[in-house]
Formats: structure tokens, sequence, C-alpha cells
């Protein structure tokens, strides 16, 4: 496997939510690339890029995949988002 980057993709939302909503669309739709890591999207303020917020969850489960579901998300962790 290659060197890791990070592209950064200025876009537009209302909010922090908003924002987190959006980059989390964007990552599962391109998640079927094994060279993108969909659990580790960060989002940041344009005038704060070193302050970056989780977008997933992506705490480790038991059978070593990762939890899919939303930074905030209530009830247990899953390595799926729900529907």
């Amino acid at each position: 496997m290659g060197e890791r980057f990070v592209a950064h993709l200025p876009f537009s939302a209302s909010d922090l939510p908003a924002a987190r909503r959006f980059a989390g669309t964007l990552a599962r739709s391109v998640s079927f690339l094994s060279e993108v890591d969909a659990g580790e999207v960060t989002v940041s303020f344009e005038d704060e890029q070193g302050v970056r917020h989780l977008v997933f969850c992506d705490l480790p489960l038991p059978d070593r995949s990762r939890c899919r579901r939303r930074v905030d998300h209530d009830g247990p962790c899953s390595p799926r988002p729900p529907r």
C-alpha cells in the first residue's frame, strides 16, 4: 500500500452537523474505492483547518471491523450504518 494523503475539498454548509452529513455522504459515495478510508473522514471550519471534527464513530469492534455509525450516534456501535 502507498503513502496516505488527505484531499481538502472546500464546501459550504449551514452548520457543523450539516457539514458532517455532507462529508459522510461524500465519503460513503466513494467508499467502494479501496484507496479511500471513509471511516476516518473529518471536517473543519475553513479558518480552523487544524481543528478536525470526526464524522463517523470508527471505534474498533470485537470482530476487528470499525463502527460505521455517525460520531454522535445513539445505541450500540455497528459495522453498518442504520438504514
